[in-house]
């Protein structure tokens, strides 16, 4: 009975994904609807929106199952996220909006020349359509597991099928669509959380009051590590990793810049930024609360947990506590990871065809507009195409906690990136254009072979710091290629 209710759940969700891309798509689907949403987005209709797609399906399974390893000091790196919301709201898109972008990426070929564009465009495709697929594989590979595999559906068409209903509810009027259905999911994963801890609370006879004590005399409930250095949590890693990280994932990164790009004006957007960023604290530190008590709830009810993290979660609201959570943990997974995934696959599709094929929505000719259409569609089903393959080449390597693995990919992915923005806001460097794809390349190798050499000389694991020297080292390499002609200002 119990895949049979997880599918009709899962259905009558989606038919309301289906109304919202029929309402939306109405009133236009052209490319600047589809790149912009027309300019013209609510700026607290998107900080909604942006909640979801920045808190993604790994985020409701993997963070819970984390506690177990790591306790709650994944709070200092959310802490470090405020931090560099502030940096987004106050320094890129004051420089984004005076440029009036379509694609953010359009800076560096301001800055830097069309090379550099292309390479920092071609880093956000690699990094975001990696990182959007793992999250989305965790969510494929559990429902695979609670409905399809009842039914003998292998996980190549459950995969398949996933993507196709993104596709079908977000290719008319893309971004537009993209923010009324992210509102609505960010709503309804939120309050599945909520109701999950007030469901496990019940079953463990807490009130509020209780759940407070219960989470703080926890032996999880260690927030900061200031003590050890060599610890991949200790407080300053983390901080600085997540407040950097936010730079890059959700500053240098167009999916979730595009959003912020709709907004009617500057300030708008700044609220935007500012609201949502804000909202992460409480939100994560629930989501640790949660994983918590279940800890508590297993050791309670003699329950043998998964060694995989992220499948602690499923497991407990699969097998333990009822229909009902059972139901509203799969509407909440389902929201967190579609609110993330169908942002990702419209910002790829965004990014390909304004930075990579050079396609202009302004003031087009009717035949140029609506050959760029059928373009954007088409480009539209490739990118769903590619990111089925990568879902299922992630099914194929597996990882044990795909969020850690996510972070770890952006330290490599999104390193360029900061050392490019870096060194176009705050120097005056001009690199040879030519060589930046070069630079660009090298420095992720450099970095790989320097955490290599730390394990091996001085048993150290690189955390998510590496972000960093990714970035340091993409500046020095721009400098080395640097022309030199002293006194010669540069405009940002």
């Amino acid at each position: 009975m119990q895949p049979i209710y997880v599918l009709i759940v899962i259905a009558a969700y989606f038919g309301m994904l289906m109304l919202i891309s029929y309402l939306t798509s109405r009133k236009g689907t052209d490319n600047d609807t589809f790149f912009r949403a027309n300019r013209q987005s609510k700026w607290y209709v998107v900080a909604i929106a942006m909640i979801g797609t920045s808190i993604s399906g790994v985020t409701f399974i993997s963070v819970p199952g984390w506690v177990r390893s790591i306790d709650m000091t994944y709070m200092q790196m959310v802490f470090g996220f405020f931090a560099g919301y502030l940096v987004i709201a106050y320094i890129l898109l004051p420089l984004y909006y005076r440029l009036n972008l379509t694609t953010i990426y359009g800076y560096l070929d301001t800055r830097f020349g069309s090379n550099s564009y292309k390479t920092g465009a071609w880093f956000f495709l690699l990094s975001k359509i990696i990182g959007a697929a793992a999250r989305l594989y965790l969510v494929a590979f559990i429902l695979q597991s609670l409905v399809f595999d009842a039914f003998g559906v292998p996980f190549v068409v459950t995969v398949t099928g996933i993507i196709l209903i993104i596709w079908l509810y977000s290719y008319k009027s893309g971004i537009k669509t993209i923010i009324w259905t992210d509102w609505l999911q960010t709503l309804l994963w939120i309050s599945a959380l909520i109701l999950i801890v007030w469901q496990l609370a019940s079953y463990m006879n807490l009130d509020f009051r209780g759940v407070i004590t219960a989470v703080r005399e926890s032996p999880h409930s260690r927030i900061f590590v200031f003590d050890d250095w060599s610890s991949t949590q200790n407080f300053f890693k983390q901080f600085f990793s997540g407040m950097f990280i936010t730079i890059v994932m959700t500053g240098l990164d167009q999916d979730q810049m595009q959003k912020n790009l709709t907004c009617k004006n500057l300030k708008d957007a700044q609220k935007n930024v500012i609201s949502y960023g804000f909202a992460f604290a409480p939100i994560n530190f629930l989501f640790l609360a949660l994983g918590v008590l279940i800890l508590l709830f297993a050791q309670q009810n003699n329950i043998l947990l998964p060694q995989v993290a992220d499948e602690i979660l499923p497991l407990i609201a699969s097998q333990h506590l009822g229909s009902i959570t059972l139901g509203v943990f799969v509407v909440g997974m389902v929201a967190a990871a579609f609110s993330s995934a169908d942002s990702a696959l419209t910002a790829l599709t965004t990014s390909f065809c304004v930075d990579i094929l050079g396609m202009n929505n302004i003031e087009n000719s009717h035949a140029v507009e609506k050959s760029n259409i059928r373009t954007r569609r088409i480009t539209h089903i490739a990118m769903s195409v590619v990111f089925s393959v990568i879902i299922l080449m992630i099914h194929a390597i597996g990882s044990d906690s795909i969020i850690d693995a996510i972070y770890r990919i952006a330290s490599y992915t999104y390193g360029p990136l900061l050392g490019l923005y870096l060194s176009g806001l705050y120097t005056k460097l001009k690199p040879k254009d030519n060589l930046v794809p070069y630079i660009c390349i090298l420095s992720p190798i450099l970095c790989f072979i320097f955490e290599l050499a730390m394990i091996h000389f001085y048993s150290y694991k690189m955390g998510y710091e590496m972000l960093l020297i990714n970035g340091a080292i993409t500046v020095i390499g721009l400098w080395i290629i640097s022309k030199r002609n002293k006194g010669e200002s540069i405009s940002k």
